[in-house]
């Protein structure tokens, strides 16, 4: 994606004269190209992907975590080919490891559509290791530098009563994570919050650029997909996810806008 020439009328520090052959009134940064991305999804299929959402579908049936996992992911391969009709996409599984869904990295959609169809449960699966998810992401990354191409994890993650277990590659920081995460309340048996913390902790330590990681814990397909579409912003274009402030609440009104709707306006909040 080629950034094209910015103008600005916010002078810099010095004022005026800092303007090298200006006589002051702006500055323009030189345009650049941001490499196209090479995104990986690991799907976990442990049977905590079976649990119900809040939301039903056509036959009136509440949709599972992995159903709405994959209208997700649709939804962010769609938009993201139109913003850029060069990025590229590769999908593996995570049961008790990581296994490959569709290996080669497409631009696609009907390949998008067609890995997602090979998903299935592991009732079994309850450990998850993630140490072949970042040995497989390392390996490929290197092939999409090689391209002038950086490569991206989007790990989808539903287990709340154990964290996962990850052993370091050898070759640090050579790619992007990202973690979308879909928990259990907290319980007796259940510890998401041990489980986010494990998360977070692999995120910092093998991201190249600012890795985002996102959370619920109430079952609503409108909080995936909001962070679904968060994660389509470029790892090369990020802040740092504590000074984001997106995506920006609809409780968060100003008074004026109150005032105006009156009292018949009811907004319901997560």
């Amino acid at each position: 994606m080629e950034v094209t020439e910015v103008q600005s009328f916010n002078l810099p520090p010095g004022g005026p004269s800092a303007l090298p052959g200006q006589g002051g009134g702006g500055f323009s940064l030189p345009a650049t190209r941001f490499s196209s991305e090479d995104i990986l999804f690991c799907i976990d299929v442990g049977p905590e992907t079976m649990v119900e959402m809040k939301v039903n579908g056509p036959n009136g049936r509440p949709y599972t975590r992995l159903e709405s996992i994959k209208q997700a992911i649709l939804l962010f391969v769609h938009a993201k080919l139109t913003i850029n009709p060069d990025h590229r996409f590769a999908f593996t599984a995570l049961s008790k490891s990581t296994y490959w869904l569709r290996k080669e990295f497409s631009s696609e959609v009907d390949s998008a559509i067609a890995a997602l169809r090979g998903l299935s449960v592991d009732s079994s699966s309850s450990h998850a290791d993630l140490t072949q998810l970042f040995r497989v992401a390392t390996h490929e990354a290197k092939k999409s530098r090689a391209q002038n191409r950086i490569f991206r994890v989007i790990l989808l993650y539903c287990r709340s009563s154990m964290p996962p277990q990850y052993q370091l590659p050898s070759t640090l920081k050579l790619f992007t994570l990202d973690v979308m995460y879909l928990h259990d309340k907290p319980g007796p048996d259940n510890c998401p919050q041990m489980v986010y913390d494990t998360l977070v902790e692999a995120l910092e330590r093998v991201s190249e650029f600012e890795g985002f990681i996102f959370e619920s814990g109430q079952g609503l397909t409108r909080a995936l997909f909001r962070h679904m579409c968060v994660l389509l912003s470029h790892p090369q274009q990020r802040c740092m996810q504590d000074e984001m402030d997106l995506p920006k609440s609809l409780t968060k009104k100003s008074p004026v806008a109150e005032t105006a709707q009156g009292d018949d306006s009811v907004v319901s909040s997560q």
